[in-house]
C-alpha cells in the first residue's frame, strides 16, 4: 500500500496545530541562532534560507551519545533508518528516505569517502570523538556532488580550533568491558588555527550471531577495538587568504561470525582489519570582493584485510583522489557557483578485477538567492565517467516566506548511482557469472514539498517526498549476473518538532515511509528489504543547576529481511537515558544508559543487537 493521503494530511495538520499552539508561548530564554549550513548549497547559507530538507548534529549532541556508534546517532535523525550485522565495528549502514546504503554519499571535510567495490562508506570506522558537527541533506543531490547521491548526503566536519590553546579529554567505561578515551589540543588566532585529536576504543562486545539453529553458530563474543587521529591546520597570511590541511585516520579490528551454515564456520575465529582515511589540502582565496576561489587536492582510502584464524583470507583497497576548483561569485542578486572536479578511483587487493581504475571529470554550476520573500536555488552538473560515459543531473527549488514564522518550499531533482567495481568486474565463479561491464547507472527523480515554522526556540516542519528510482541493479538467478531491471518508489512524509524553554527542551521526529518495489513480477508492491514503514524518535531534557537530564524514546516499525517479504523482522521500541553533572566549570561527569528495558530486536535477520547497557565517564572541555 502507498501512504494514505488522508493520513499524511492529518499528520501535517497536527504539526501545524502544534506549531500554532507554541506560537503563543514566550520566546525561549536562550533562543537558538539559525545555524550556517554548507552541504545544501556548497556555500555557507543560513538554515532558515534553505529550500531543502536539512538537519545538523552539534558537538553537544555528540557528547550526549555516549558509546553509541555513528550509525546509531544518525538513526535518531529524521528520515534515517539503521541496519547492522551485530555490535560495534561490524558492517553497518543507514537508509536515507529508504534509499539503500550505497545510494547516499558520506563526506569528511569536503572529501568523499567510501569503497568503490561495495559502494558504501565504513560508518563503523568513523569515531564520534573526532567529529565537531554533522550536516545531513535529505533528497537527491547528484547535481551538487555527483554519483550515488540518490538518498542524500552526510557531511562530517572534524574538530577544529580557535581562541587560546586548550586541552580537551574524555574517558569512560561501560558494559561489555567497553573503554573509550580521547585527548586533544586546539586553538587559534586571527592568523593560525590548529587542532590535533587522538582516540582509542576497546570493547569485548557481544555475540553478533543469535541463531542457535545455524550450524555455524559460535557463542564467542565479537569484540572490536579502534585507534584514530585527526588534525586540522590553517593559516591566513592576509585578509581573505587561507591555506589549510585536514586529516582523519581511523583503523579498527572487529571479530565476526561467518554465516555459512557449517560446523567448520562455527569452529573458526573470523576478524577484519579495516582502515579509513581522508587527507586534503586546500587554498581559499578572495580574488575580488565578489569572487572567492577554493582549490582542494585530497585522497581518501578504504582498506580492509579479512582473516580466518591467523590466516589472511582476502584484501580490498580503494584509493580515491580528488582535485576540485570551486568559484563562488557574489552577484547583485544571490550567489553563483562554478566548479570543476577530477576524481580517480583505484581498487586493489586479492580480487583480480579485469578493470581496476576509472576517472570522472565533472563540472557544475549553481545559483541561489533571495528576492524579497522568494527564495530560489538552481544547480546543474555533468559527470563524464570513463566506464559508462556521461550523466547530467539538475535540480530546482523554490521557497516562499509567508510570514516571519512560516515558510514553504517545493523542489525537483535528478540523481544517479554509478555501478560499483563488484557489479561491473567481479570475477566469475562456479555459482556466479561475474560482473557485468555493460551496466548502466541507476537513476532517480525526486519531487518534494516542505513547510517550516520557527518562533523563538521552537521549530517544526513537514516534508512530503516522492522519489522514483529506475534501472536498479539486481543480481538475478540462476547466474546471479547483475542487470538493470528493477524499479522502486520511495515516498513518504516526515514531521519534526524541536523546542526549548527556560529549563526544558524536547523534540520529536515521525517518519511515514513507503519504500516499494515497482518492478513487474512476483515482488511488485512489496516493501524494500530492511526498511520500516513507520519510525518515531523523540527526546525530553531538563537542566537545573549543574545537572542535565535527558530521556529518549525511539519506535521502529516492522521490516522484512527479503524482497519477497516472507521473513518478517518485528518492530521495536528503545528507551535511553542520559545525565551529566558539571563538577567544575570545565569538568563534566556523564552517564548514559541505552535500551534500559533490555529490548530484544534485530535490524538484520540472525544478527544480534545490544541489550541494556551503561556507559559512564568524565569529560574535560574548557569553555
Amino acid at each position: 500500500m502507498y501512504p494514505n493521503p488522508s493520513r499524511a494530511a492529518a499528520t501535517a495538520t497536527l504539526a501545524a496545530t502544534i506549531a500554532a499552539l507554541f506560537s503563543t508561548a514566550p520566546h525561549a530564554a536562550d533562543q537558538q541562532l539559525d545555524s550556517v549550513v554548507v552541504t545544501a548549497t556548497r556555500q555557507a547559507t543560513r538554515s532558515n534560507e534553505l529550500t531543502s530538507d536539512v538537519s545538523v548534529i552539534t558537538r553537544a549532541e555528540i557528547d550526549q551519545a555516549g558509546e553509541s556508534t555513528l550509525a546509531q546517532l544518525l538513526a535518531r535523525q529524521p528520515g534515517i533508518q539503521y541496519v547492522a550485522n551485530g555490535g560495534a565495528g561490524t558492517n553497518s549502514g543507514v537508509f536515507i528516505r529508504g534509499a539503500s546504503t550505497n545510494q547516499s554519499i558520506v563526506l569528511i571535510d569536503g572529501q568523499r569517502i567510501g569503497s568503490a567495490t561495495t559502494g558504501s562508506a565504513a560508518l563503523s570506522r568513523i569515531p564520534l570523538s573526532q567529529i565537531e558537527r554533522i550536516e545531513i541533506l535529505r533528497g537527491p543531490a547528484s547535481s551538487l556532488y555527483g554519483a550515488d547521491a540518490i538518498g542524500g548526503v552526510i557531511q562530517i566536519f572534524t574538530r577544529g580550533g580557535e581562541g587560546p590553546t586548550r586541552l580537551n579529554a574524555s574517558s569512560g567505561y561501560g558494559s561489555y568491558n567497553t573503554t573509550d578515551t580521547s585527548v586533544g589540543v586546539a586553538g587559534g588566532t586571527d592568523v593560525v588555527s590548529y587542532s590535533v585529536q587522538a582516540g582509542y576504543l576497546d570493547t569485548d562486545g557481544f555475540n553478533a550471531s543469535n541463531n542457535r539453529r545455524n550450524a555455524s553458530y559460535n557463542r564467542d563474543r565479537d569484540g572490536y577495538y579502534n585507534k584514530n587521529l585527526s588534525a586540522n591546520f590553517s593559516v591566513r597570511p592576509a585578509s581573505g587568504q587561507e591555506i589549510g590541511v585536514n586529516l582523519l585516520a581511523s583503523s579498527g579490528t572487529n571479530r565476526y561470525d561467518a554465516n555459512d551454515f557449517s560446523a567448520l564456520g562455527a569452529a573458526q575465529n573470523y576478524s577484519s582489519d579495516q582502515s579509513v582515511g581522508s587527507y586534503s589540502i586546500y587554498s581559499r582565496n578572495r580574488l575580488h570582493s565578489a569572487w572567492t576561489s577554493t582549490l582542494r587536492l585530497g585522497r581518501s582510502t578504504d582498506a580492509s584485510k579479512d582473516y580466518v584464524g591467523n590466516v589472511r583470507d582476502a584484501t580490498f583497497r580503494t584509493d580515491m583522489d580528488l582535485l576540485s576548483w570551486q568559484n563562488d561569485f557574489r552577484l547583485p542578486v544571490g550567489e553563483a557557483l562554478l566548479a570543476a572536479e577530477y576524481t580517480k578511483q583505484r581498487v586493489s587487493g586479492s580480487t583480480a578485477y579485469t578493470v581496476n581504475e576509472r576517472t570522472i571529470g565533472s563540472w557544475l554550476a549553481g545559483w541561489n538567492g533571495n528576492l524579497d520573500k522568494h527564495r530560489l536555488q538552481l544547480n546543474l552538473r555533468r559527470d563524464n565517467n570513463s566506464q559508462f560515459g556521461g550523466e547530467t543531473t539538475g535540480s530546482a527549488s523554490y521557497g516562499y516566506q509567508f510570514t516571519p514564522q512560516w515558510r514553504a518550499h517545493i523542489a525537483y531533482g535528478t540523481a544517479f548511482r554509478a555501478p560499483t567495481f563488484n557489479e561491473l568486474y567481479f570475477p566469475a565463479s562456479f555459482f556466479f557469472a561475474g560482473g557485468n561491464p555493460d551496466l548502466k547507472p541507476e537513476r532517480a527523480r525526486n519531487t518534494e514539498l516542505g513547510v517550516n515554522w520557527e518562533q523563538g526556540g521552537h521549530r517544526a516542519s513537514a516534508v512530503i517526498f516522492n522519489n522514483e528510482v529506475s534501472d536498479l541493479i539486481e543480481f538475478r538467478p540462476p547466474t546471479f549476473a547483475p542487470v538493470n531491471v528493477s524499479q522502486a518508489l520511495l515516498r513518504g512524509v516526515t514531521l519534526t518538532y524541536d523546542g526549548r524553554f527556560t529549563e526544558w527542551a524536547g523534540g520529536v521526529a515521525v517518519d511515514f515511509l513507503d519504500p516499494r518495489n515497482e518492478e513487474n513480477g512476483p515482488n511488485k508492491g512489496n516493501r524494500l528489504a530492511r526498511r520500516a514503514d513507520q519510525q518515531m524518535s523523540s527526546y525530553l531534557s531538563r537542566t537545573f543547576g549543574n545537572w542535565e537530564l535527558r530521556g529518549e524514546w525511539q519506535l521502529v516499525g516492522n521490516r522484512y529481511e527479503d524482497p519477497a517479504n516472507r521473513v518478517r523482522l518485528g518492530g521495536y521500541g528503545l528507551v535511553n537515558l542520559y545525565a551529566d553533572y558539571r563538577l567544575q566549570r570545565d569538568w563534566v561527569f556523564f552517564a548514559r544508559a541505552n535500551n534500559i528495558f533490555d529490548k530484544y530486536y534485530e535490524t538484520a535477520d540472525n544478527y544480534a543487537t545490544a541489550g541494556a547497557n551503561v556507559f559512564v565517564g568524565v569529560r574535560y572541555a574548557p569553555k
